[in-house]
């Protein structure tokens, strides 16, 4: 079963809708949800519906890939043995770096 880090999207969430000068009441009322449940997916607390998240997603100009990104498998998963760690986590690093430019691509 995957895990779900509901943490880091909550925070990706809040740092989008704050980028976006969005309260949380007019994110929520945009999505047809209470600034409450916002408030409770922005702390990890809750479990936005795909609906919502879609709704999060599309409002802030963002794919769900980036909101999941911590959740995913990424290049790491699928690198070739014989790599060093150092080299891992430089190519981690780069692979983070390049998904947040390109979710970011528009602004």
């Amino acid at each position: 079963m995957i895990k779900i880090d509901y943490k880091d999207l909550g925070k990706r969430v809040r740092e989008l809708r704050r980028a976006s000068d969005l309260t949380q009441e007019e994110l929520a009322e945009q999505c047809g949800i209470s600034a409450s449940f916002l408030g409770h997916i922005e702390r990890g607390t809750r479990v936005a519906s795909i609906e919502t998240l879609v709704c999060i997603c599309n409002t802030l100009r963002v794919t769900p890939q980036y909101l999941l990104s911590a959740s995913l498998h990424t290049f790491d998963d699928h690198m070739p043995e014989g790599i060093s760690a150092e080299n891992r986590a430089r190519l981690s690093e780069f692979l983070r770096l390049a998904q947040d430019t390109l979710a970011n691509w528009n602004e």
